[in-house]
């Protein structure tokens, strides 16, 4: 998210004249200060798993909600590779990025991937971990990993957009990648502030900036 934060902070700040502060981690370590008390307001998370264990422990002002579903590309900064699923388990390939699939819905989804393939064992020697999909990134643009998994909206992003590339992955083969957004209990102050940008990405607007990145908006 940390690349469409910015294009929905700027729509939403000019059509309301609200600031925003974007603060950008990981989902777990963004719910671990707010479980200390971190003075934020709004959570985006690429984790519903996060904003539902907020919820759970009584600091939302309601239940999280999805606000779009990301999608999973194929991503190399090598001119000479064109990403596709044989050339996984070709020799030129040393390292396939991935994001920790125990704490990263993209890992995971990537994992659901070389397993509906039924290539996993065969390249776990060549899986090297991100502790995030951002640290994936950093691997890939470093072209310390020749090819690895990451989010549609990186290489969508203007700073990424014609760099390298990439395929997208058939969404059938992994599980649907839910982010979600919810208040929190913070400042009242700003309360009514923290709504209306929740509602925002709910808005036509919102979803028409979340589409240009790559998310999906159209779910039940």
């Amino acid at each position: 998210m940390q690349f469409v934060i910015k294009d929905l902070v700027e729509s939403f700040t000019n059509s309301t004249g609200i600031e925003c502060e974007i603060i950008i981690s990981s989902s777990g370590k963004l719910t671990a200060q707010i479980n200390e008390g971190a003075p934020f307001d709004v959570f985006v998370s690429a984790n519903m798993k996060y904003p539902n264990d907020l919820f759970e422990k009584g600091l939302t002002l309601g239940k999280p909600k999805i606000y779009a579903h990301g999608k999973l590309v194929m991503w190399s900064m090598k001119n000479e590779i064109t990403p596709s699923i044989l050339l996984l388990e070709n020799d030129k390939i040393k390292h396939i990025a991935v994001a920790n699939p125990k704490t990263a819905p993209y890992g995971n989804a990537a994992i659901e991937v070389l397993n509906h393939f039924q290539i996993l064992k065969k390249l776990e020697p060549k899986l090297v971990y991100g502790e995030n999909i951002a640290q994936v990134n950093q691997f890939i643009n470093s072209q310390a990993a020749e090819i690895g998994f990451t989010s549609k909206s990186v290489v969508l992003s203007p700073k990424i957009n014609n760099k390298g590339n990439w395929v997208e992955i058939d969404e059938s083969i992994y599980s649907p990648i839910a982010q979600g957004i919810v208040c929190l209990k913070n400042d009242p102050s700003k309360k009514n502030n923290a709504l209306k940008f929740s509602d925002f990405i709910f808005s036509k607007k919102g979803k028409e900036i979340l589409n240009t990145f790559g998310y999906s908006t159209n779910f039940d």
